[in-house]
C-alpha cells in the first residue's frame, strides 16, 4: 500500500541532476526521503488529506546545494563582526574597527575580517600603531581577506605575550620593524599565538552566530556544508558544539567536518568514533601545502614571472606531509590538501600515488583543494589517482582584477592554466564546488554564474576570464550537488533528485537555463527542505 507524501513539490522545472535536460513533473516526499518522482497525474495517488501540495510553475526545483569548502566558526563569526572589505587604506580599514568597537563595548576581543593590503592605495602591510591610536585598550584581531594573515594591536599582542623575543614559529612569521618589534601583522602559522581571540568568545555569542549562520544557510539553498576546522597551526570550530544544536534538532544543515593533518591519529580516530550520523560527521583530515599566489607564498614549479628568485614554499616539509598522508591513507582517513600553487598540487598528487604504492588502491576520495593554477602535465593523473578537485569558482573575480597583479605573479606562459575546470573535468577528475566562506561570500548562485562565465563584476575580459575553461549550467550545478555529495561518500544519499534519496531540495524562483547567464547570480531560493522538513520559505510567495 501506498502512504501519502509529506509534501508533493510539482513544476514544469525539475532539475534532477540525473540528465542536462529538465522534466515536468512532481515530487513526493515523505519521512525525510523522495519517496517518488514522476509525471503529476502519477504522483496524486501520494496525496491525502494530510499532504502539503505546492505547485510552482516554471519554477524550478532542484536538489539541496552542498559546499564543499567553508570555514563554518569562522563565517558564522564574520556574519556579525566588522568587515573591511571595500576599504581603500589602513586608515580607512581602522576608523571602520573603531566605529564598531564602540558599538560593542561588551565584546572581550574586536573582531574583523576581509582586509586586503594588495587594494590599499599604497598596497603596504599594516602596522599595529594605527589601531592603538583609535583602540589602546581593547585587543583587536583582525583576519585579512585570504584567512593567511591577521593584524593586531598592541593590547592583543601583550594579551598573547608576542614581543620582540618570541620566536617565529615553523612556516610563520611574526613580521617585525628595524628594533626587532612586533608590526602588529602575524602570518600563516604565527596566527595560532592569538588564538586566544577566539577561545574568549562567550558561548551565548557562539549560540547566536551559529544560528544565524544556519539560517543564512537555508536562505541560501544550502543543505550540506563541508567544513574546515584547520587553518595554519589554528583549528576553529567545535564538533561538539555542532552535536548539541544536532541533538536539539536545530541542526538545519548537514555539516561533514574536517580535522588537522598533523600525524595525531589517535585524535582523529576519536572523532570518526564519535561523530558519524545523517547530519553531523567526521569526514577526514585537511593540511596547508602552501599559501596564495599573491603573497607570494603558493608553492610554484617554477619562479614568480614578477619575482624570479623564489618559486615560494611549503608551509610543511615535503618529507613530512608524505608521510602523514601515507599513515592517515593507511587508517582509512581520506585527506584533503590545501594547494593553489601548481607545484603544490603536484606535492599533493605525489603525496596521494605514495600512499596508493605503500597502501594498495583502494577508494580514498582523497581531495585537492582550491588549484589555482596547474603544470598541464598533471591534469590527467586526477582521474587515474582517484582525487576529487575541490574548487571555488568565485575566487577568480578577485584574482582577475588589475589591481590583484594575479597575472603578474603567474605571467602569460602560466596565465592559460588558471582556474582549470574545464580541463580537469574533460580529463575525468571528479569536481566539488564550494565557497570558502567567509573568504567570499556563501552563495551557491555567484560560484555557478563565475563557473559559467568567468566574468569579472564589470563584465571583463571580454568573453570571460581563460573562456576554454567554462562548463556549461547543468555541469556547474552537478558541481554544487551530484560532485559534493560524491565528495562526501553520500552520492547513494544525496545530490539529485531520485527515489530513496534523503529530501534535501530547494525550489527556485526561475529556471536557469531560460534566463541570460547574467540572470543566474540574481535568482532567489523560494523553499529549501533538509531532510524532508522545510527549513526556509520566501515570505509573500503564494503557490496554487
Amino acid at each position: 500500500m501506498i502512504g501519502n507524501a509529506d509534501l508533493v513539490l510539482s513544476s514544469n522545472a525539475i532539475f534532477t541532476g540525473l540528465t542536462d535536460t529538465l522534466v515536468k513533473g512532481s515530487v513526493a516526499i515523505k519521512d525525510g526521503r523522495i519517496q517518488a518522482v514522476g509525471t503529476i497525474e502519477k504522483m496524486e495517488r501520494y496525496i491525502g488529506a494530510d499532504t502539503t501540495v505546492y505547485h510552482y510553475g516554471d519554477q524550478m526545483i532542484m536538489a539541496g546545494f552542498q559546499d564543499f569548502h567553508i570555514h563554518l566558526f569562522l563565517g558564522s563569526l564574520c556574519q556579525e563582526s566588522v568587515s573591511l572589505r571595500g576599504c581603500s587604506s589602513e586608515e580607512a580599514a581602522a576608523r571602520k574597527v573603531k566605529e564598531f568597537a564602540d558599538n560593542r563595548p561588551d565584546d572581550p576581543w574586536v573582531i574583523g575580517f576581509q582586509w586586503y593590503h594588495i587594494y590599499w592605495e599604497k598596497k603596504e602591510l599594516p602596522h599595529r600603531s594605527s589601531l592603538d591610536k583609535l583602540i589602546p585598550d581593547r585587543p583587536v584581531f583582525l583576519l585579512n581577506e585570504e584567512c593567511h594573515g591577521a593584524w593586531l594591536n598592541s593590547k592583543a599582542l601583550e594579551i598573547c605575550g608576542i614581543d620582540k623575543y618570541t620566536p617565529d614559529p615553523p612556516f610563520g612569521e611574526i613580521a617585525r620593524d628595524e628594533s626587532g618589534e612586533p608590526t602588529g601583522f602575524l602570518y600563516e602559522t604565527a596566527m595560532g599565538l592569538a588564538r586566544e581571540a577566539f577561545q574568549s568568545i562567550p558561548k551565548e555569542r557562539q549560540i547566536q552566530v551559529m544560528e544565524q549562520f544556519l539560517k543564512k544557510a537555508a536562505r541560501l539553498g544550502i543543505t550540506t556544508v563541508n567544513d574546515m576546522l584547520p587553518l595554519p597551526n589554528l583549528e576553529l570550530g567545535d564538533p561538539a558544539f555542532y552535536q548539541e544544536f544536532e541533538q536539539a534538532g536545530k541542526l538545519t544543515t548537514r555539516i561533514q567536518f574536517l580535522s588537522t593533518l598533523d600525524g595525531d591519529l589517535e585524535r582523529a580516530c576519536q572523532l570518526r568514533d564519535r561523530y558519524h550520523s545523517d547530519k553531523l560527521k567526521f569526514s577526514g583530515l585537511k593540511q596547508f601545502l602552501d599559501g596564495v599566489p599573491t603573497t607570494y607564498t603558493a608553492f610554484l614549479t617554477s619562479p614568480y614571472s614578477d619575482r624570479p628568485d623564489t618559486c615560494g614554499s611549503t608551509l610543511l616539509p615535503e618529507d613530512t606531509v608524505k608521510k602523514w598522508a601515507v599513515e592517515a591513507d593507511k587508517e582509512g582517513f581520506r585527506i584533503r590538501f590545501h594547494a593553489c600553487g601548481d607545484g603544490a598540487v603536484q606535492l599533493a598528487l605525489d603525496c596521494f600515488e605514495e600512499a596508493q604504492k605503500q597502501n594498495g588502491v583502494r577508494d580514498a576520495r582523497h581531495t585537492i583543494e582550491h588549484i589555482e593554477v596547474i603544470h598541464p602535465d598533471d591534469s590527467n593523473r586526477f582521474e587515474k589517482l582517484g582525487v576529487i578537485a575541490s574548487m571555488q569558482p568565485e575566487h577568480m573575480a578577485a584574482a582577475s582584477l588589475e589591481e590583484h597583479e594575479y597575472v603578474e605573479r603567474l605571467g602569460t606562459e602560466r596565465e592559460p592554466f588558471t582556474w582549470p575546470i574545464y580541463t580537469l573535468i574533460n580529463h575525468g577528475a571528479r569536481m566539488a564546488f564550494g565557497s570558502d566562506y567567509p573568504v567570499v561570500d556563501l552563495d551557491p548562485l555567484t560560484e555557478i554564474y563565475r563557473a559559467v562565465t568567468r566574468l569579472h563584476d564589470d563584465g571583463l575580459p571580454d568573453g570571460g576570464w581563460n573562456p576554454e575553461e567554462k562548463i556549461s549550467l547543468a555541469e556547474a550545478l552537478r558541481c554544487y550537488t551530484k560532485g559534493s555529495a560524491y565528495g562526501s561518500f553520500q552520492e547513494q544519499e544525496s545530490g539529485t533528485i531520485e527515489e530513496g534519496k534523503w529530501a534535501d531540495i530547494i525550489v527556485l524562483d526561475r529556471n536557469l537555463f531560460t534566463v541570460p547567464a547574467a540572470d543566474i547570480r540574481k535568482a532567489e531560493v523560494l523553499l529549501t527542505i533538509m531532510d524532508g522538513q522545510i527549513v526556509f520559505e520566501k515570505e509573500g510567495v503564494e503557490n496554487t
